[in-house]
């Protein structure tokens, strides 16, 4: 009896490249990321994306379609042990924990990318110059029909001149890997795997393109007529999720200028976390960002040009070692379009890899993203706080006591920023305003009744400070602005139109966050500021469920907004109710009872003016 001496391996080589074929990369763009690591990290300071189309008769047209993809460097080369070492799965050259520095690391980049997308992939390398390319390649049919089982010793090989032609790039040393046999590749022509893969190669390579450490090319070109023009070329640009870079991907008016401004005011000030591993200290850096006010301005934002780019950019960016692996969204609240308008950016070191769950396909961080994805206060048991939580879990070393607190830090701040976005576009009537209304009509009647109280001596307290210069009655109110919470910008047009329009009253919206009170009435400036408490939950139920996409929502939409609006006013009513119900009889009770009468009489006054 004959026995095959491969046949109990404990993997066969030609089942399991067919299961390696489905090893989780989200689309060729992750694919094609996953060559251009290699190339960075062999120093290359040029790297190519190529896309070959042919032509191809379907019915009456012709149609252009997708038959050769390559990645061309100029880094280092590679001779004949590391070039086959890089074609095999699991192997290479950084796996060593001394060499766990920079993007590479876990050895499957160049053979599970490639067949990801394609059935063979074919790779040149040199090092003194092109004539001395070696050549070998993988090729999933042979390894299928057990044609080969390693991977075929490198040889000397001429590189075809069709990417002779096409690059700009051939330097001194460098890489080639061609992709051929494509069938797994869910774009069929070379600008749609451009447009796809400049968006996430443009942010996955950020640091890198906007220091000028690397440039990426990306062509597609006509397999059948070399010499003709081009089909499609660009260069990549940065893509910040952070919006902090000044020239990037983000459309006009702020493709050379930065979208974004970072909550922290200096380097000294960004969120830093030491963890100490076999003796030595990594530093996490946690990074936060949030629009400036003129990326706000103007009816609807979010559907601009700039707002529609950030909404594809929504997350926290998880960076390692100054590479994207992930815009994690597990923390975006997707009902609302201002989670568009921050940005969160973690960096770690290679040496955390395992700390952070970082996949051989190097795409997520799969145990930071649990803890940024759970709710924290559920963690601690036996009644415990977080902090006492964090506590135990640092005295008995475990490694999870830095996710944790990474993630709180990110909640911590989140929610601070959140409000003042909130403030940026609803600190004011008229950031809420729209054409058929006019935004300061309200002021402008309540003016008018209170001069008609003040020529019947009907005077306030605010009434004493009209006289000021109007210097002094803008810098009062604006400074009562600014405490409340909106921007300086805000708080100045706000004081200026006051003052100059001769309102008495201002109106606005802010988190009072030491008070209980759905408003609250200071007197400055010879004005009456009234500020609606946005932490009130009268504050949803009156006032911002009528305000919010008025023009956008539809007839029925808009009713059972009314109706909601309607039970929140009887419910206000109510309480008002209960409230006065619950004061003991006498001299208390009596004055309740009054000043619901006298609001009541100037609240006809103010009412009837409308």
């Amino acid at each position: 009896m004959t026995t095959n001496s491969n046949s109990h391996d404990i993997v066969p080589a030609h089942l399991a490249v067919q299961a390696m074929r489905d090893n989780g990369y989200k689309n060729a763009a992750y694919a094609i990321a996953e060559l251009m690591d290699n190339s960075i990290q062999a120093g290359a300071t040029q790297v190519e994306l190529l896309c070959g189309e042919t032509k191809h008769k379907v019915v009456q047209r012709t149609m252009a379609q997708i038959e050769k993809i390559a990645i061309l460097d100029n880094g280092g080369g590679m001779d004949e042990t590391v070039l086959r070492l890089a074609l095999q799965f699991g192997n290479g050259t950084y796996l060593d924990e001394e060499k766990h520095t920079g993007i590479g690391r876990f050895g499957m980049g160049l053979p599970s990318s490639s067949i990801s997308q394609c059935q063979r992939v074919d790779v040149w390398s040199w090092k003194n110059g092109i004539e001395n390319a070696l050549y070998t390649y993988l090729d999933i049919e042979e390894i299928k029909n057990k044609q080969i089982s390693e991977v075929p010793i490198p040889i000397h090989k001429d590189i075809p001149k069709t990417w002779l032609n096409v690059s700009e790039n051939f330097g001194n040393s460098g890489t080639l890997v061609v992709w051929s046999k494509i069938d797994r590749c869910m774009w069929r022509t070379g600008k749609a795997i451009i447009n796809n893969s400049e968006f996430l190669i443009g942010r996955i390579y950020r640091k890198f393109l906007n220091n000028d450490a690397v440039k990426i090319r990306m062509i597609t070109f006509d397999l059948d007529d070399l010499y003709s023009t081009k089909i499609f070329e660009k260069e990549a640009l940065p893509n910040d999720p952070m919006y902090l870079i000044d020239r990037t991907s983000c459309p006009e008016p702020f493709h050379n200028i930065a979208m974004f401004e970072p909550w922290e005011e200096n380097e000294d000030e960004v969120a830093k976390f030491p963890y100490t591993l076999n003796g030595k200290e990594h530093i996490v850096k946690v990074r936060f960002s949030y629009a400036k006010e003129e990326a706000r301005q103007g009816q609807n934002p979010g559907g601009k040009p700039h707002g529609k780019h950030a909404s594809k950019n929504l997350g926290i960016s998880i960076m390692r070692a100054g590479r994207e692996l992930e815009l994690d969204a597990g923390m975006v609240n997707n009902y609302k379009p201002t989670e568009r308008f921050w940005g969160v950016e973690i960096d770690f070191p290679p040496a955390l890899d395992d700390i952070f769950g970082v996949t051989n396909n190097k795409q997520s961080a799969r145990h930071l993203k649990e803890f940024l994805e759970i709710d924290l206060a559920s963690l601690p048991e036996d009644g415990k706080s977080i902090i006492e939580y964090i506590h135990e879990l640092e005295q008995n070393d475990d490694p999870n006591v830095l996710l944790i607190k990474i993630a709180q830090k990110i909640n911590n701040n989140l929610s601070l920023i959140r409000q003042l976005l909130e403030n940026q576009t609803k600190g004011t009537r008229k950031d809420n305003s729209n054409k058929r209304h006019d935004p300061y009509k309200v002021e402008q009647s309540a003016t008018v009744v209170t001069r008609e109280r003040q020529s019947k001596g009907k005077f306030g307290a605010s009434d004493k400070k009209e006289s000021l210069p109007q210097i002094e009655k803008k810098a009062e109110i604006k400074e009562t602005l600014v405490y409340n919470g909106l921007t300086e910008n805000q708080a100045i047009e706000l004081a200026d139109l006051t003052v100059d329009k001769n309102f008495k009253y201002t109106w606005v919206k802010a988190h009072l966050d030491d008070s209980d009170a759905f408003f609250s009435v200071t007197s400055k400036g010879g004005s009456i500021i009234v500020t609606l408490n946005m932490n009130h939950p009268a504050y949803n139920n009156l006032v911002e469920i009528l305000e919010k996409n008025v023009e956008e929502a539809d007839i029925e939409t808009l009713r059972n907004r009314l109706i909601s609006a309607l039970d929140g006013l009887e419910l206000l009513l109510m309480a008002w109710a209960r409230y006065e119900d619950e004061q003991p009889e006498g001299e208390l009770k009596k004055m309740v009872r009054r000043a619901r009468i006298d609001w009541g009489i100037i609240a006809g006054e103010f009412l009837k003016s409308e």
